[in-house]
């Protein structure tokens, strides 16, 4: 894939990936939604596993809606994952990482609803 015939829309899921500042995550429905897409997480996942070759992206920091992570446990994309979410210093316990106070608007909930 090249990135002057990519489409719009491939481009503002990888921007809204790359916005996902160090210690937070993202659900890849919420991706979809920051890059004006509702209802397309899978498509932030495909995109996510054709990232063009040289563009870097803290891909780690997408996760299934429940906060999950989306490889399978034991694998060593599931490792790494938790190894580079760890050292952000964000919480994973049994391959779930708790968006009450790590998702990217976890500011804005505890804000509202005084979540801990």
């Amino acid at each position: 894939m090249v990135h002057a015939v990519m489409k719009k829309e491939y481009l503002k899921v990888y921007a809204a990936i790359a916005a996902i500042p160090p210690g937070r995550v993202a659900s890849y429905g919420a991706i979809a939604a920051r890059a004006g897409l509702p209802g397309r997480a899978r498509l932030v996942g495909r995109l996510l596993g054709e990232v063009p070759d040289g563009m870097k992206l803290p891909w780690f920091r997408v996760l299934r809606s429940s906060g999950q992570i989306a490889m399978p446990p034991g694998s060593r994309g599931f490792r790494e994952q938790c190894r580079l979410l760890r050292a952000e210093g964000i919480e994973v316990k049994n391959g779930r990482v708790p968006l009450a106070r790590f998702g990217l608007d976890a500011d804005v909930d505890r804000e509202l609803w005084g979540l801990k």
